[in-house]
């Protein structure tokens, strides 16, 4: 095979192999010798936000019913001759699959019987099996998780969240879909949106462990082989998102013992920001083509708002300890930023007695930090979350996860590490006035009733 390529890290002792397949596919062995545990990953770019596209060369778009992502999952476990999760049980592996707002994944790991697993994941994924009665039997398993979810406070602080932040963005709509939107989707719709969006240009095999890659190479070579896909490229659609937010504050009341809260900040920086000409952000006709790519500055800005995070609520931070003595948060105390293909935030949450006062000085304290950032502060953070982000590598779970949501945003997890000494005091001052903006702050509560 000529069209392997050896890519290695040299400043974190990583080496990874990429095999490009005739059909599109990128497949992608990352080598962890030693480790008894093989993960394999085979994921589609494809999530619950991707419900308007079309076809390349296709003027006409279609909408989909939403969850119809994780509806698709659900039913690519069902085969003809069986459930795949029982095949996999036989060879003595794990198997597993999940949906978030931007993909599909389909992965195992096995201390043993590699390539039979990993044939059985290529196999079924290839290979779906919709059957209409099977698809109506589906709809009232999912219905029952909807409802489970609607009893879930931290599930509904969140979504609420969301929808205080976007009004239109179909971040704001749950992954699961609604029961109406689930008694919408049929057969022919599963084929349309499997036709379009598990075309193989549109996904990605990872490996990671003590696996040998030119076996697993050989075996895409013979499985793939006949799968061949058209490289016809789907367009995705989003809906245009007003850069203010919807609504400052969404409070609900549900049986809980303590009140639960999210707050954060919208970020219009990921509006400028397109990864390739198959994703169309917030323009409605397909034809249109004005995209520019920055992928370097979305990783500098996703590490850069993580250290602010740290730097002013983190648990060694003045703000987190005032906080904790004063009884106003517990150990639930969380923070994040994320960004994708056409939405990021900030997010912190967690328990409180009144979250409204932890709101309060939050806000103070980031007001405070404009004029008095410190940049020893700075450096020390910075250098504590390089470390401690290097961990990633010790589990072969997270390297896979985190290399797929990097991989759909055009960029390999790898790179990530070589930005931190590329992220200055000055820019992380820069940063924290772009994003730490009043108007692009909500805020979720869930009160106990």
């Amino acid at each position: 095979m000529n069209n392997i390529e050896t890519m290695e890290y040299k400043d974190i002792n990583e080496v990874m192999y990429k095999y490009n397949h005739k059909s599109g596919l990128n497949v992608f062995v990352i080598p962890k010798k030693g480790y008894s545990k093989k993960y394999a990953v085979f994921a589609t770019h494809f999530g619950s936000i991707n419900t308007k596209f079309s076809e390349e060369g296709n003027r006409k778009v279609t909408t989909v019913p939403e969850g119809i992502a994780h509806f698709l999952e659900h039913k690519l476990f069902d085969q003809k001759d069986g459930s795949i999760m029982d095949k996999f049980s036989l060879l003595g592996s794990e198997p597993n699959a999940y949906t978030s707002f931007n993909q599909t994944v389909y992965l195992f790991s096995c201390t043993d019987k590699f390539n039979e697993n990993f044939g059985l994941l290529l196999n079924f994924v290839q290979n779906p099996y919709f059957v209409d009665e099977s698809i109506e039997k589906e709809k009232s398993i999912i219905k029952q998780e909807i409802n489970m979810y609607k009893d879930n406070a931290n599930w509904r602080s969140f979504f609420n969240f969301l929808k205080a932040l976007y009004k239109n963005n179909n971040v704001r709509n749950e992954i699961l879909g609604t029961s109406e939107s689930i008694d919408n989707i049929n057969k022919e719709i599963l084929l349309k949106c499997y036709n379009n969006f598990y075309n193989l240009t549109n996904m990605v095999v990872c490996i990671v462990g003590d696996v040998d890659k030119d076996e697993v190479f050989a075996q895409i070579e013979k499985q793939i082989e006949n799968n061949y896909k058209s490289e016809t490229e789907v367009r995705r659609i989003f809906p245009k998102e007003p850069e203010k937010i919807n609504v400052p504050y969404i409070e609900e009341k549900m049986q809980i013992s303590m009140p639960l809260f999210q707050i954060g900040y919208k970020d219009n920086f990921i509006n400028n920001i397109a990864w390739s000409k198959n994703q169309i952000n917030n323009i409605v006709d397909p034809s249109t083509d004005e995209l520019f790519e920055n992928k370097t500055d979305l990783l500098k800005r996703e590490i850069s708002i993580k250290i602010l995070l740290e730097m002013i609520m983190g648990r060694s931070s003045s703000l987190y300890l005032s906080l904790y003595e004063q009884g106003l948060i517990n150990n639930t105390f969380d923070f994040d930023y994320t960004a994708e293909e056409n939405y990021a935030y900030s997010v912190i949450s967690g328990e409180s007695q009144d979250p409204i006062k932890v709101k309060e000085i939050i806000l103070q304290n980031i007001n405070e930090k404009f004029s008095n950032l410190n940049e020893q502060d700075f450096v020390r953070v910075r250098n504590a979350m390089y470390g401690r982000n290097l961990r990633w590598f010790n589990s072969v779970e997270t390297i896979s996860g985190r290399f797929v949501s990097s991989f759909f945003k055009d960029n390999y997890l790898f790179d990530y590490f070589n930005l931190y000494d590329k992220i200055d005091f000055e820019y992380i001052i820069n940063i924290m006035k772009e994003h730490f903006k009043h108007e692009y702050f909500a805020m979720s509560v869930i009160m106990p009733s």
